[in-house]
């Protein structure tokens, strides 16, 4: 009787496929049947060389486990020709390995090439016309701001194959080619992450495109964006939106549902505010829908070309206001004097650089400062007590240097506000503008403040406060501004800070308003210090003389002796309360060099205790 080995069945099912025949030589490893079961087919494989003599579980048979499905003579074959079939995928054969690299490339799997087909028709080489046309308006595409603004080769992008939800009244051909990813490119890549490294700079990002359906906000680029703000808030990761855009889109006709009042995406977009940084970039036109966005955003970038507004020309004419041209709505001028945009930039390219400078400091410290010349901030505030000076000086000379950046420049001019680092660490600062009003603090100036504390407690940002006030601003004009309540947000605010706060007052810190900018009190801050040049009191000095010496000044009938006994009244409340006076009553903690302001900040801030964020419910945005 001849030898004879089996292939059996290592699963119960049904032959579906016999792949030998009587006589013909196999190997190992060779698959001579294929068994389905549970809806799949299995491969059955010989497990040894031989020659098939019998098939014992034809095609529709049923087998279970050891059943024999074929019978092999093991002898040697008779000669080299012998027929058999290659061994299951990723098995060694006997093929070159150029042969089979080459064969490869040559057959690509169908549903692979179908993927890279699908993937390539969103890139901007493969739509040519439609970047022609956004670069002929000096514009840049998405895809290019999105990879000046990543790090290379760390992007995945979300829903890159999806189309507008416009199925019922166009072509699929004509969706995949021109509207690629719904009109909005999102995902996931690292932003600056030479500086800070990978796990720091993990950033969602999304950008609207604009050469698809004017950047408008259809059903499919919603749900995207729906998904994107839950990766952040899983990953608490920041957000940095490219927001140029028409706002809602009324074209689209395959979504269920009739007003879409049920999109999530403002809801939870808006609740990611105080949780982690929101960064919004508009350039060109941005209306409606994605101006809320951008308004939801910590900080807003604007290119000098952007037009903002909560409604578009469209909406404005529905609502019988008028026509008006796209470029008359919420111009760069009117939105950056007003507050709506922090950062004002020439271009796309700017805005990009801006947006990794403003997002670094909120992935922590860098090494590789340099710190200025501290002598020179000794002649910063002139000897001339009246004399006006530029706080933007003792700004600059005391942080890191090129490490400030300023926001809302153009809005509250009487407050400056600014993200900087102190040794590679970041802060925030907040500094009196003597040159407008002499420092005093007016609503707009209040509310900027204000909301910036909001921004750097959200944050972890200790805040470095630089005070040069003669007190809040007077007057019934400025009452008329609903002072008194935006006043009062400094106190609220400040007060209640979970961040570090230091106090450096440079010259001015009389009343309320040099309260307010010390958090209430000057016991508030983690310290209060003060140049040599400082002086205090409950109101300014001039004002002080004028109302509490009024009768002795009246008794005085010529005018020149009057004003001698003004200024000799004024000279004498300054020695009571300039700043070395007011520190021998420890009112304040110490009169320090300017030079040495910078190691007094530092070694508190490098004793604080790690920040803690997340913790408020959202950043005001005002």
């Amino acid at each position: 009787m001849t030898d004879r080995t089996s292939v059996t069945a290592h699963l119960q099912g049904t032959i579906v496929s016999v792949l030998v025949e009587p006589g013909e030589r196999v190997r190992s490893g060779s698959v001579v049947a294929l068994v389905e079961s549970m809806k799949m087919h299995h491969e059955v494989v010989a497990t040894s060389d031989g020659t098939v003599t019998a098939i014992l579980a034809p095609e529709g048979s049923t087998v279970n486990v050891g059943d024999r499905v074929v019978d092999l003579d093991p002898s040697p074959a008779t000669d080299t020709g012998g027929a058999h079939l290659p061994p299951p995928s990723g098995q060694p054969t006997d093929r070159p390995a150029a042969d089979a690299d080459a064969g490869e490339a040559a057959h690509e799997r169908a549903d692979l090439a179908e993927v890279r087909q699908r993937h390539q028709a969103g890139l901007d080489p493969a739509r040519a016309t439609a970047v022609e046309k956004r670069h002929g308006r000096g514009k840049r595409t998405a895809r290019e701001n999105l990879a000046q603004l990543v790090d290379p080769d760390s992007f995945v992008e979300y829903g890159p194959v999806v189309i507008a939800a416009q199925r019922r009244r166009r072509e699929l051909d004509d969706l995949i080619a021109n509207t690629p990813a719904d009109g909005l490119i999102g995902g996931v890549g690292d932003v600056n992450g030479e500086l800070v490294g990978s796990a720091a700079a993990k950033t969602v990002i999304m950008s609207y495109d604009y050469t698809v359906l004017a950047g408008t906000q259809g059903y499919q680029n919603h749900r995207k964006k729906d998904r994107l703000i839950e990766v952040a808030q899983q990953l608490q990761t920041p957000v940095v939106f490219f927001t140029e855009g028409g706002g809602g889109r009324p074209g689209d006709t395959d979504p269920p549902g009739v007003s879409g009042l049920d999109c999530l995406a403002f809801w939870w977009f808006a609740e990611l505010s105080g949780t982690v940084p929101l960064v919004g970039i508009a350039s060109g036109y941005c209306f409606a829908g994605n101006a809320a966005i951008l308004g939801c955003c910590d900080v807003v970038i604007a290119t000098e070309d952007s037009n903002i507004g909560m409604g578009g020309p469209a909406m404005i004419e529905g609502g019988g206001l008028g026509v008006f041209a796209p470029r008359e709505i919420g111009p760069i001028d009117v939105q950056r004097s007003n507050g709506v945009i922090d950062i004002v930039v020439a271009d796309e390219s700017e805005a990009v650089e801006v947006a990794k400078q403003y997002l670094s400091y909120f992935q922590g410290p860098t090494t590789g400062w340099v710190a200025p010349d501290q002598t020179l901030l000794r002649d910063v505030v002139p000897p001339d007590r009246l004399r006006a000076y530029d706080i933007r000086r003792a700004i600059d000379g005391l942080f890191d240097e090129n490490s400030v950046l300023e926001l809302r420049a153009g809005f509250g001019v009487g407050m400056v506000t600014a993200l900087a680092r102190l040794e590679g660490r970041p802060v925030g600062v907040i500094a009196n503008n003597p040159t407008h009003l002499g420092g005093a603090i007016d609503s707009d100036g209040a509310d900027k403040a204000a909301r910036f504390m909001q921004l750097c407690d959200a944050h972890g940002l200790p805040v470095i406060t630089l005070c040069d006030t003669p007190g809040m601003m007077v007057g019934p004009d400025v009452e008329a501004t609903a002072l008194v309540r935006h006043c009062s947000r400094l106190f609220v605010t400040g007060a209640n800070l979970s961040v570090p706060t230091i106090t450096v007052v440079t010259r001015k810190a009389y009343g309320l308003g040099a309260q307010a900018m010390m958090g209430g009190s000057t016991k508030a801050p983690l310290a209060c210090l003060s140049w040599p040049t400082g002086e205090f009191g409950g109101m300014g000095l001039e004002g002080a003389v004028r109302l509490g010496y009024r009768k002795e000044l009246e008794a005085v009938e010529d005018d020149a002796a009057r004003e001698e006994l003004f200024q000799q009244m004024v000279d004498r409340m300054y020695e009571h309360g300039k700043a070395v006076n007011v520190a021998s009553h420890f009112e304040i903690d110490d009169v320090i060099d300017p030079a040495d302001t910078r190691r007094w900040i530092t070694t508190l801030l490098e004793a604080a205790p790690p920040p803690v964020t997340g913790q408020r419910p959202q950043i005001d945005t005002w």
